[in-house]
């Protein structure tokens, strides 16, 4: 244990920087460095760690319930190579007029499409009416 004006005096000798490190430690700890070096490699470390993260990013494919089968295959295929990219992908069937009225299409078109990506796939939201539009979302599987 080292007072704090030799501690200072110290430092000063090196030309370097004392810089205290625990705070709330009894009696607090300091150390003798270069504190632009320091923090210089402490955010380096920090982007580093930013860069190793994963960002998952989620696609969309929007549909309506008159879509034709034909269509709809591009939107799957579209899908499947999300999913493949590791994506996750949130399928939307958007309702106009008085198609809401009839939310079981909409249903057994998510339940088609689930099958159809089930290889790929697992559901990670079940299909739910939120408004004029019902959504499921769909995670990449094992």
């Amino acid at each position: 244990m080292v007072s704090l004006r030799d501690a200072l005096i110290r430092a000063e000798e090196a030309e370097l920087d004392l810089v205290e490190v625990a705070p709330n430690a009894d009696p607090p700890v300091a150390r003798i460095m270069n504190f632009g070096k320091f923090l210089y490699e402490k955010e380096r470390k920090e982007r580093e760690a930013r860069k190793a993260q994963t960002k998952i990013e989620i696609k969309e494919i929007r549909l309506r319930p008159k879509t034709t089968d034909h269509h709809k295959s591009f939107k799957v295929r579209d899908a499947r190579r999300w999913l493949g990219d590791g994506m996750k992908v949130r399928v939307t069937i958007r309702f106009r007029g008085r198609e809401i009225t009839y939310p079981e299409i909409a249903l057994e078109d998510l339940r088609e499409i689930a099958e159809e990506l089930a290889d790929v796939s697992i559901v990670e939201q079940a299909p739910r009416l939120e408004g004029r539009s019902m959504f499921m979302m769909l995670a990449p599987g094992k």
